[in-house]
């Protein structure tokens, strides 16, 4: 443990839409936020080549130059950024207390709130071949990445409600959509599987696994296994979307935040507060719903006016 324990009045723990804007509307309340970014600085979008539907950049932008312009706008208010990981929190149960926080399991933060915004990590297939055209083909984002792809054929994988409803969206913007279902049955709702169904450019192939993603520089085709047969074919396309769903970053704080059974953080109605005073949850870590960029900004410009408005009581 560090011999010398900071004191702070908010720290925000992760980085990405969320993170910089709680930390820039917290340092125009004069709270002095200090941010850690966690491993991944700006998190999710750093991985994305193209962000065209962030509103004010109408010519789109890059993920990583986003994420570094968000904080530069934060640093400017006085936010201090920081690399770290949070490995370890203890969080005060009584209104006004502090919360102890430690980073890369030594140094020891004492804070009176606390913005968390941790962000998911997509599940991914752990192909080598998917890693090699990571935003360049493949992604797992229809709604962020499906209009790069317009009149396009494209494949998906995935077989719950999030997988039929991209399948369904990118069925809008591409002449054919293809379904890899693993099994022979789908997972999602049925009302998605008769929309899936009953979408002409929608195929769907069952007891199907991916096998590799093939191209030189971009994606043009996957290659494909049925289970059963064992046979392989390639199927053409020029996206490749994985829909298996994501995993928020909250493992640490397990048994002392309310979190659903998928690890989402849970947050009071039409706000961003936890279960404990004087801690808040924003963007990815506790939204499992939208997942984008911008309602991400928006929970975290929610987080910075709840704390501020939380540590004004106690003033």
């Amino acid at each position: 443990m560090s011999d010398q324990i900071e004191e702070i009045q908010c720290l925000i723990i992760g980085s990405g839409p969320a993170g910089y804007t709680a930390a820039i509307y917290a340092s125009r309340a004069d709270l002095k936020p200090v941010m850690y970014t966690g491993m991944q600085m700006g998190g999710q979008l750093t991985t994305t080549t193209e962000v065209d539907n962030f509103p004010g950049y109408p010519e789109g932008i890059d993920g990583p130059t986003m994420m570094e312009q968000l904080k530069q706008q934060a640093e400017r208010f006085g936010t201090e950024v920081r690399f770290g990981l949070a490995t370890k929190v203890e969080f005060a149960k009584e209104a006004g207390g502090t919360h102890k926080v430690w980073v890369d399991e030594t140094k020891e933060i004492h804070a009176k709130t606390v913005i968390i915004s941790t962000g998911a990590t997509a599940k991914y297939l752990g192909l080598e071949s998917e890693t090699k055209f990571m935003g360049h083909g493949v992604s797992a984002c229809a709604v962020c990445d499906g209009f790069f792809y317009k009149g396009q054929e494209v494949v998906i994988v995935g077989a719950g409600d999030t997988a039929a409803e991209e399948a369904t969206y990118l069925s809008k913007l591409c002449p054919k959509v293809t379904m890899l279902i693993r099994r022979d049955e789908m997972r999602a709702s049925k009302a998605m599987q008769h929309r899936v169904l009953n979408t002409p450019n929608i195929e769907v192939l069952w007891n199907t696994e991916t096998v590799e993603v093939l191209g030189d520089k971009t994606v043009t085709g996957i290659k494909v296994r049925n289970r059963n047969t064992q046979e392989e074919k390639v199927v053409p396309a020029e996206g490749f979307f994985v829909a298996i769903g994501h995993k928020p970053n909250t493992d640490i704080f397990a048994n002392q935040l309310d979190m659903d059974d998928t690890g989402y953080l849970i947050t009071q109605p039409d706000s961003t507060s936890t279960n404990i005073p004087g801690v808040f949850a924003t963007g990815d870590a506790q939204d499992k719903i939208f997942r984008q960029a911008v309602t991400a900004a928006g929970t975290g410009c929610m987080g910075a006016l709840e704390a501020e408005r939380y540590l004004a009581e106690f003033e």
